[in-house]
């Protein structure tokens, strides 16, 4: 049997950040956080790393980072291209964000032929939700039984301005129900605001949230594929639109297209989405080199 692949989501422009938050360091030797999931990967069982990336990146990513993992596991690096589009279908004038985390996902398919997981660039998740849905992709993943790693919503904010964020619904057998997107969230006068609406809503610190850790199986890929067409139909000529990836998620859900098992992971996560969350990534990849979770010197 194959091992299970690792899709990372790595082609985002980094505009609240202020640069290529991707090759950031944050440990002792230079590590960037996704040197840190491809470690976790790799004794967790994964067998390939596929990286999503722009064309612009490519040189840069390249030198600054893939050859850590030469003769550790296979890599490979495709492009995220915001004029690939399916046929009858063009970019609208003046439109530069990307097509969002679906159209990410959507540009490795040929690169991916085992269940895989996703997760983004520029989030720690801990070596325990690498372990988990390794162990349910070998075991438990189908083509309509996929998974998702959640994380309590206080414990994902950032102290330096608003976040997105898909809060979920578990029912008593650990199924997600429902994922809901929450976009411009912040910690307010005591309690967690979203401004995603017009009227604000208050979220709860316990409150089960997505933070884009996903295990698939390769039967994925046509279901995004018609639901991407979908989203072109309707918003094909603005400028921001994104199509978000638990979103879609969500809507197979409703559909009873798929189930998402909800893996329970006592993992911690960081993430770096300004350019001022930098400094406690490094501190809390420090006080886990103290405590022996990750050797100091990563790679030798």
């Amino acid at each position: 049997m194959k091992k299970p692949a690792l899709l990372i989501l790595a082609a985002g422009l980094g505009s609240r950040y202020g640069g290529l938050k991707q090759l950031e360091a944050i440990g002792p030797g230079g590590e960037t956080i996704i040197d840190y999931s491809v470690f976790d990967a790799i004794r967790a069982g994964f067998g390939k790393v596929v990286f999503v990336i722009k064309k612009e990146m490519d040189e840069a990513f390249r030198e600054q980072l893939l050859n850590r993992f030469d003769d550790r596991i296979e890599t490979e690096c495709v492009f995220q291209d915001l004029n690939d589009l399916p046929a009858g279908f063009t970019v609208p004038p003046g439109r530069e964000k990307p097509w969002g985390t679906t159209h990410a996902v959507l540009t490795a398919e040929k690169a991916v032929d085992t269940p895989f997981c996703v997760i983004n660039a520029d989030d720690f998740y801990g070596y325990d939700a690498f372990r988990q849905t390794a162990k349910f992709l070998n075991s438990q993943a189908t083509d309509t039984r996929y998974a998702m790693v959640g994380y309590r919503l206080a414990n994902t904010l950032s102290d330096h301005g608003t976040v997105s964020r898909g809060v979920c619904d578990v029912d008593d057998d650990g199924n997600l129900r429902t994922i809901i997107e929450h976009t411009k969230i912040s910690r307010e006068n005591g309690s967690i605001i979203s401004h995603a609406h017009e009227t604000p809503v208050i979220l709860q610190e316990t409150n089960l949230v997505s933070m884009n850790f996903w295990g698939f199986t390769p039967a994925l890929f046509p279901l995004l594929r018609n639901e991407f067409v979908d989203f072109l139909k309707k918003n094909s000529g603005e400028l921001t639109a994104e199509c978000y990836l638990p979103v879609v998620v969500n809507q197979f859900i409703q559909q009873k297209k798929v189930s998402v098992a909800v893996l329970d992971s006592d993992a911690d996560w960081f993430g770096i989405t300004y350019n001022e969350d930098k400094e406690a990534a490094r501190e809390n990849m420090l006080q886990k080199i103290k405590s022996g979770e990750y050797p100091r010197n990563l790679w030798t």
